[in-house]
């Protein structure tokens, strides 16, 4: 064979393996790094496997708590997941279109942590805005109080473990909801010097507490007061 068809039939098989290979990808594709990764949550994770449609997680049989977010504490018990069912509330929904009880229960968990809080700083200016004229007369009260005593209770909001419907009333065109709340709290007291007295700044305890709240369904304003507290199991 002469070295001219030698080198004809080199050429002629390397555009044959050419194009094997260019059948070859077209029918199996390639990845580039924009293909298709099927869905993702909102971490960017993969949700499910391309091969067999299940998540990873299904996949290896496991369920590491490295893959699992959960929301904050605050989102426990809330309307949504179990919402109350009453005639006073679906009276309120009928008289104020906006109302929700899960909008409701987050506004009064702000409330909750704002009053603790600005109670405990003293600042009266807040507490004003949040309570009916009567609650704030008290609360204005421990504040003076507390600073002219030798000792005093001093709480610490650490958390809300869970905020939910526990009544509702309508009397004329005013709305009240009772919410129950479980929290987390540090409870001490210090005397005068800031020495602490009684209670341990390291322990948490669990509390629990009944708020109402008032709001003039005919009123242009939205917001809702603070109009009475107890605890479960106190008289009157």
């Amino acid at each position: 064979m002469s070295p001219e068809l030698q080198y004809f039939d080199i050429i002629l098989f390397a555009l044959i393996a050419v194009f094997l290979i260019l059948r070859l990808r077209s029918v199996l594709g390639r990845k580039t790094g924009n293909e298709k990764q099927g869905p993702t949550d909102i971490y960017g994770r993969r949700t499910r496997d391309d091969a067999n449609g299940v998540s990873p997680r299904e996949n290896s049989g496991t369920q590491s708590s490295d893959n699992v977010y959960r929301l904050p504490d605050a989102q426990k018990g809330n309307a949504a997941d179990n919402p109350v069912s009453s005639p006073a509330l679906t009276q309120i929904q009928l008289a104020d279109s906006s109302f929700s009880q899960q909008d409701f229960l987050n506004g009064a968990r702000m409330a909750f942590e704002m009053i603790v809080e600005s109670f405990a700083k003293g600042d009266k200016d807040t507490l004003n805005s949040l309570l009916s004229p009567e609650v704030y007369k008290n609360f204005s009260s421990a504040i003076d109080a507390r600073a002219n005593s030798d000792e005093h209770e001093e709480t610490t909001l650490v958390g809300i473990k869970s905020a939910v419907i526990d009544d509702a009333n309508i009397e004329g065109r005013t709305a009240y909801i009772t919410v129950k709340f479980v929290s987390e709290e540090v409870s001490i007291v210090r005397n005068k010097a800031g020495d602490v007295v009684s209670g341990d700044p390291n322990q948490v305890i669990e509390a629990e507490d009944l708020w109402t709240f008032a709001r003039n369904l005919e009123s242009s304003d939205p917001n809702w007061l603070l109009v009475a507290t107890e605890t479960p199991g106190d008289e009157g």
